[in-house]
C-alpha cells in the first residue's frame, strides 16, 4: 500500500508539471495569450486569429510533443532492461535509421507529406523485421551459450550494424539531394514538430504501449537480476524479451513517424527517474512517460520561442539539454 501511495504521489506531481507546461505551450509564442483568451480559444468561443493559432497550431504541436516524448522515454526504459545496458536508447537497434531512410527517400522524390510519414513508418517496420529475423534466437531462446549478456550483446551488435547500413544510405540521399530539399531533410533528421498537424496515432500508440508494458513490469524487475534467476522464478523470459522488443520498436516507430529523430529523451529520462525514485519498473515506466512528455513539450516551447520568429529543430534543444544532464548523472553515479 505504501508503494502504491508513493507511486500515485510521483505520478500526480509529474502530471501536474505536464499540465503546467502544456498550458504554457498553448499560451506562449509569437502571439502571447492570457488565461481568458486561452480559455475562449479552447472552448471555441474565439473564432478569430487567437482561436486558430491555439486550436490549429499550438494544441496539435504540444500534444504531439507530449506523445513523442512519452514514447521515446518508454522505449528507452524498455531497451535498457532488454539489453541490461544503461547506455541503451530507443535508436540503438536501428529502427530510427530505417524510418529516416524511408522519409528522406520520399522527400528526395518530392512526394506529399503524408507519403513521407507513411514511408517513415514503413522504413521503421522493415528495420524492426530485419532485427527480429536476424536476432530471433536471442529474442526467443534465452538459453544460449553465454547467457543473457552474450545474447544481449549480439542483439545490440545486430542493431548497430543495421544502423550503420542505414546511415550510409542516408548519407547517399543527402549527397545527391538538391539544395532546395536539404533544409527540410536536416530538420527531419534532427527532429522537428513544426509541421505537426496530426497527433492521434502517436497518442493512441503511447496509451496502448503503456497498457501493454505495465503487466510485464514485475517480470522486468525480476529480469534485472538475470535470466537464470528470472527463469527459476517462473518468468517466461523469451516471451517477455520478444514483447519488450516489439513494444519499444513500435513506440519509437510512432515517435519518429510523427516528429523525426529526436535524441537524448529516451536515454536521459529513464536515468533521471531512477536517480529520483528508484528502478522499480512499476513506478518507472509511467513516470518516464510523464516526464518524457513534459520535457519534450518544454524543449519544443524553447525551440519555437528562443529566437522567434525563427523556429529551431526540437532535437537540437534536447541534445543541448541532454548532454550536460547525462554527464551530470554519469558523474553522480556511484562507482
Amino acid at each position: 500500500m505504501a508503494e502504491l501511495r508513493r507511486a500515485l504521489i510521483v505520478w500526480g506531481v509529474l502530471a501536474l508539471a505536464g499540465l503546467a507546461v502544456f498550458g504554457l505551450s498553448l499560451a506562449i509564442g509569437s502571439v502571447s495569450l492570457d488565461a481568458g483568451q486561452l480559455w475562449q480559444a479552447l472552448s471555441g468561443a474565439d473564432n478569430g486569429t487567437a482561436g486558430a493559432i491555439v486550436r490549429e497550431l499550438r494544441l496539435p504541436r504540444a500534444a504531439a510533443a507530449f506523445a513523442c516524448g512519452g514514447l521515446l522515454a518508454l522505449s528507452g526504459a524498455l531497451m535498457q532492461v532488454l539489453l541490461r545496458n544503461p547506455l541503451a536508447e530507443p535508436y540503438v537497434l536501428g529502427v530510427s535509421g530505417g524510418a529516416s531512410t524511408g522519409a528522406l527517400l520520399s522527400m528526395l522524390l518530392m512526394l506529399p507529406q503524408w507519403i513521407v510519414h507513411t514511408s517513415a513508418a514503413g522504413g521503421a517496420l522493415v528495420s524492426m523485421l530485419l532485427v527480429a529475423t536476424l536476432a530471433r534466437r536471442d529474442l526467443l531462446n534465452p538459453k544460449v551459450q553465454g547467457g543473457h549478456q552474450e545474447a544481449g550483446a549480439r542483439l545490440l551488435l545486430t542493431g548497430v550494424i543495421l544502423a550503420a547500413g542505414w546511415g550510409a544510405l542516408i548519407t547517399l540521399i543527402l549527397a545527391i539531394a538538391p539544395e532546395s530539399r536539404l533544409r527540410g531533410m536536416l530538420f527531419w533528421l534532427t527532429g522537428d514538430l513544426g509541421g505537426t498537424a496530426a497527433y492521434g496515432a502517436a497518442l493512441a500508440t503511447l496509451i496502448a504501449a503503456l497498457l501493454l508494458a505495465m503487466p510485464m513490469a514485475r517480470a522486468l524487475n525480476v529480469m534485472l537480476l538475470g535470466e537464470t534467476v528470472a527463469q527459476s522464478l517462473g518468468v517466461r523470459v523469451g516471451r517477455v524479451r520478444l514483447a519488450t522488443f516489439l513494444i519499444s520498436s513500435i513506440s519509437i516507430a510512432a515517435a519518429i513517424t510523427t516528429a523525426g529523430s529526436i535524441g537524448f529523451v529516451g536515454l536521459v529520462v529513464p536515468h533521471m527517474v531512477r536517480l529520483a525514485w528508484g528502478n522499480d519498473q512499476r513506478l518507472l515506466l509511467p513516470a518516464s512517460v510523464l516526464l518524457g512528455g513534459t520535457l519534450l513539450m518544454a524543449a519544443d516551447l524553447i525551440a519555437r520561442t528562443v529566437v522567434a520568429p525563427t523556429q529551431l529543430p526540437v532535437g537540437v534543444i534536447t541534445a543541448l539539454l541532454g548532454v550536460p544532464t547525462f554527464l551530470y548523472l554519469l558523474l553522480r553515479r556511484p562507482r
